[in-house]
């Protein structure tokens, strides 16, 4: 029992500290990782954080409102009134044109004309609806509905552009960075070939002339450092703006934009149709089109039914006496009433043609410029297309490009210490190994922005996002 327990007891301690040394790289790994910041994780900040989202999501929301307040005109409206007053009953025959200012007074006229007052009061309700509107309400409604899906693709749109710009801020990071690799690599190059050639100008191997042409090319090469750093940190700035809590320390998780290209594949047929800026331009011809069709049913009749109840209370007797107390002060006569209105302002057809014929103008302009969007798309994925197929031909040639560059350059560099050939030709061949150094770091970034103008153009960014996730 005793030997049982032991290797129980160490099998138990092994699979402890096995859990341990687990857990342990776990958290190591995660501690690695943690700080670094994947393009997919840039563009979701920018998705959900953004300001420009929220802006076209509120929009959307206030259009939803506005279908519900549109459909509201289906209800039947009611109105209560409640009043309570003190006042003299002097009433006139005559005609008051119609107006905001003056009382109304109802009674019979009286052979007085005095500053006595009694109590007044009123309250009713007055119930209308109209039963049909030869369809104006229902083409406010769908108005309101197509300037709610015009808002709907603006959010799409708005998604695909701060996506778009999202991932391309990254990738010019990116490349900023690997810019400011290659030229601090340049300036280490020029560094340990200045110590080269300050030895042969010191044992007079080498005319002192050639030192300070290098001095100059080293000051050079520090100068576009700086400037590439100067870029690097532009670009920080604009990637910055997406994310939702920025760090000081940036670490970028781009090592397989760098060492892969996104895989050959046929590209699918365009078609302007399915992109978000269409779809938009779309609804913007149809909400056009529908305030039209609702500008057409404005010079109908307007047939309202309508219910009222009413009770008034006064002070005054018809011949003039005034009631005493409180008499007044409480409604005491009753009356009810039920009918129809038919309204009909015929001589407004003027206006309303007028207006009908600068909204069909309207809809002839914004059925041209969809004309135009398409036009637009398929100039723009024709272009990215053309890029893509540029970058990766480029993308093929720098590795060959940087390998000749550096035989050119250990050449060179043998043969200027052999005596064989001048500073400019080791120069030269110097400058042609750093060109090749930061075409060769920027080639494949190139492909991978090629590839997200490409889906941008098309109006996806999932097949840029899944790709660069493989």
């Amino acid at each position: 029992m005793t030997m049982r327990r032991r290797i129980g007891w160490m099998i138990l301690l092994f699979f402890c500290m096995d859990r341990v040394a687990a857990q342990s790289t776990q958290a190591a790994s995660s501690k690695t990782t943690d700080g670094e910041i994947s393009l997919k994780e840039v563009v979701d900040a920018a998705l959900r954080d953004y300001p420009q989202i929220r802006v076209s999501q509120e929009e959307l929301n206030a259009s939803i409102a506005e279908i519900r307040q549109a459909r509201t005109a289906y209800l039947p409206r009611a109105d209560a009134l409640l009043q309570a007053n003190r006042a003299t009953r002097n009433n006139v025959f005559g005609t008051l044109l119609p107006q905001s200012t003056i009382p109304s007074i109802s009674g019979p006229v009286i052979n007085s004309n005095n500053a006595g007052s009694v109590w007044g009061s009123a309250t009713g309700v007055l119930v209308s609806w109209q039963p049909f509107d030869f369809g104006l309400r229902h083409a406010n409604v769908q108005a309101a509905r197509a300037a709610k899906n015009k808002l709907d693709a603006a959010l799409s749109n708005s998604r695909l552009e701060v996506g778009a710009a999202a991932a391309d801020a990254f990738l010019t990071y990116v490349a900023a960075k690997e810019t400011v690799r290659a030229a601090s690599a340049a300036v280490e190059n020029w560094n340990t070939l200045l110590k080269t050639i300050h030895a042969l100008t010191t044992t007079q191997l080498r005319p002192g002339a050639d030192e300070s042409r290098i001095e100059a090319e080293s000051a050079m090469a520090r100068n576009q450092l700086v400037y590439a750093k100067q870029a690097e940190q532009d670009s920080r700035a604009t990637l910055v703006k997406f994310l939702t809590s920025p760090t000081a320390d940036l670490t970028l998780d781009s090592e397989r934009l760098l060492a892969h290209l996104p895989p050959d594949a046929e590209e699918p047929g365009f078609s302007s149709a399915n992109h978000p800026l269409m779809e938009e331009q779309k609804a913007a011809v149809a909400q056009s089109a529908d305030q039209l069709h609702a500008l057409e049913r404005t010079w109908v009749p307007q047939f309202t039914l309508e219910g009222a109840a009413s009770a008034r209370g006064t002070g005054a007797e018809s011949d003039g006496r005034r009631l005493p107390g409180w008499n007044g002060l409480a409604p005491n006569v009753q009356n009810c009433a039920a009918g129809f209105n038919v309204t009909f302002s015929f001589l407004d057809f003027a206006s309303i043609h007028a207006r009908e014929s600068a909204q069909s103008a309207t809809v002839r302009v914004e059925q041209a410029r969809q004309q135009l969007i398409d036009k637009t798309l398929n100039e723009t994925f024709e272009k990215a297309k053309a890029a893509l197929a540029a970058a990766r031909e480029v993308a093929k040639n720098t590795p060959i490009e940087l390998r000749s560059a550096h035989m050119a350059f250990d050449q060179a560099k043998a043969r200027y210490q052999a005596g064989l050939t001048p500073i400019d030709d080791l120069a030269q061949a110097q400058r042609l190994l750093v060109q090749a150094e930061v075409d060769d770091s920027i080639a494949r970034l190139t492909v991978w922005r090629a590839l997200l103008q490409l889906d941008a153009a098309r109006g996806d960014l999932q097949p840029f996002l899944q790709a660069v996730n493989k």
